[in-house]
């Protein structure tokens, strides 16, 4: 929240999302529904995992591909992968000139802390695995099982927070999260995500070890 006196930050333009071709790497429960998401508002999806299966993409009625097939297909790139997956997810397919959103929680084996904090976060850590793609941070902080229902929560949209240092890519992003369902949030610089794998792993905490369960999710009200 800021003061009368307080300097607002600039507002961008809205920035409308057109239909894109999304490609989806990992086929959990996060990258199953943000299939099932994005191919119901119409954007199409292709499904890919590094073991090849095609079992989870059938059960959607969306695409399977190979990662290397998916990622040269696709306008942009989700990685719906545990972190620990990035460094051979990135060295499976060329990722120039590609959108790429992280949307992992670098959660110790353990869960017991995050692997990465302060100075670094797994989505600057893949920038540095892809210099020539564009790496976003969003979906990290939506337990999978929110991909079910709505995208809402007690009455309300359902938020995400996105960061990335391109403006341009960034509010297209805000533009895609806004088109499946979500209240997407402008959430700054890439380095911010140092701050979101944070939050993302509050909400494990509350959800898991302090009994909260899956039906809840951070908000940023004002």
């Amino acid at each position: 929240m800021f003061t009368s006196t307080e300097r607002r930050p600039k507002r961008l333009p809205r920035q409308e999302a057109k239909k894109m071709t999304i490609a989806i790497i990992g086929t959990g429960n996060i990258g199953a529904g943000l299939a099932r998401v994005f191919s119901n508002a119409r954007h199409d999806v292709v499904l890919a995992n590094a073991n090849g299966s095609t079992e989870a993409a059938a059960k959607l009625g969306v695409r399977a591909a190979s990662v290397t097939e998916a990622v040269k297909a696709a306008d942009t790139v989700i990685l719906a992968t545990p972190y620990d997956a990035a460094q051979s997810i990135t060295q499976a397919a060329d990722f120039t000139g590609k959108v790429v959103i992280d949307v992992s929680n670098p959660v110790t084996a353990d869960f017991s802390g995050l692997q990465l904090g302060q100075t670094s976060s797994a989505a600057e850590e893949i920038a540095h695995l892809l210099p020539g793609a564009t790496v976003v941070k969003a979906f990290n902080t939506v337990f999978a099982q929110h991909y079910a229902g709505d995208l809402t929560l007690e009455g309300r949209k359902i938020q995400t927070f996105v960061a990335a240092d391109d403006d341009t890519t960034r509010r297209a992003v805000v533009a895609l999260a806004n088109s499946v369902g979500f209240e997407a949030v402008e959430a700054g610089p890439l380095s911010n995500a140092r701050y979101l794998e944070a939050l993302g792993y509050m909400n494990i905490q509350f959800g898991f070890m302090l009994n909260r369960r899956t039906g809840i999710a951070p908000i940023w009200l004002g």
